[in-house]
């Protein structure tokens, strides 16, 4: 089985999987095999607002339910929580809508809305909003880049081809494992 055949059966339920736990990488690839022609570009903006929707909202959930307790041990970060939840409080559609842009908010900003007692009838619908314009645009960023890319990816040689995404992964699995330990000595600070 090759890799384009590895990617139409199971690219959508990847992709969901994938949005949920990290997003901006996952979604721009999306955009680029839509961009291929291996995967529907519809298709693959409503897998990455579903997963991103889904993440959002497990972490919405845990922030409601743990909250208090998950953010009580962040002491030096205490002036920062309570300025973002009363942020959340006086402006709570920009913020879950704005909360997925937010470099650093990805994880704790549905958690510090959970945490602030919005309500799910309020967040709900912002969240799913939230997830469709970030999926449309990056996405679409993916598909832009995907154009840019096309033709040279055409020339290589299939070898070399498989050799570069052997190395993206690689990268990206590198990176990942690079954020969270980054994130675990941060939270261990």
């Amino acid at each position: 089985m090759d890799i384009n055949s590895l990617i139409e059966h199971y690219g959508y339920a990847a992709l969901v999987v994938g949005s949920m736990a990290e997003g901006e990488t996952i979604t721009l690839l999306g955009g680029v095999v839509a961009h291929q022609g291996l995967l529907k570009f519809p298709l693959v903006v409503i897998s990455v607002a579903l997963g991103g929707m889904i993440g959002d909202q497990l972490l919405y959930l845990v922030g409601r339910r743990f909250g208090g307790t998950l953010l009580a041990r962040f002491k030096k970060h205490q002036k920062k929580i309570t300025k973002a939840q009363k942020l959340i409080n006086r402006h709570p559609y920009l913020f879950v809508i704005g909360s997925r842009f937010m470099y650093g908010f990805r994880i704790i900003g549905p958690i510090l809305i959970g945490a602030s007692h919005l309500p799910p009838k309020i967040f709900l619908p912002l969240n799913i909003v939230g997830a469709l314009i970030w999926a449309i645009l990056f996405t679409s960023l993916g598909y832009v880049g995907g154009e840019v890319i096309a033709p040279w990816l055409h020339t290589l040689n299939q070898h070399v081809k498989h050799w570069i995404w052997l190395v993206i992964v690689v990268a990206l699995v590198w990176l990942a494992r690079y954020w969270f330990k980054r994130r675990e000595s941060k939270e261990d600070d």
